[in-house]
């Protein structure tokens, strides 16, 4: 989101929301307009955040996908499958 972000947005919103004479609009579309957009201005930041939220995440994806293929990597080959004993996994003091 930018500077002028959310707050910005309200600001014109509410600019608009009287007449010259500094009294609210008593007629009933602009007043439904109004509050429509200040739904919207809510919409936009909301959906602003959101999409932070998701970029933010893939990075965080991607990073553990690199890690992951980095981990892969040192595994020996064969997988580590080869047949071991429970026996050979007990600490010396059994």
């Amino acid at each position: 989101m930018g500077a002028g972000g959310f707050a910005g947005r309200q600001r014109r919103v509410k600019r608009g929301l009287g007449s010259n004479s500094g009294m609210p609009d008593t007629h009933p579309n602009e007043q439904r307009l109004n509050e429509l957009e200040i739904k919207a201005s809510f919409a936009e930041d909301l959906l602003d955040q959101l999409n932070l939220t998701i970029y933010r995440q893939q990075q965080q994806i991607d990073r553990l996908i690199a890690e992951v293929s980095q981990l892969r990597q040192q595994i020996p080959e064969g997988g580590g499958a080869a047949v071991r004993s429970l026996r050979d996994e007990l600490p010396p003091h059994y």
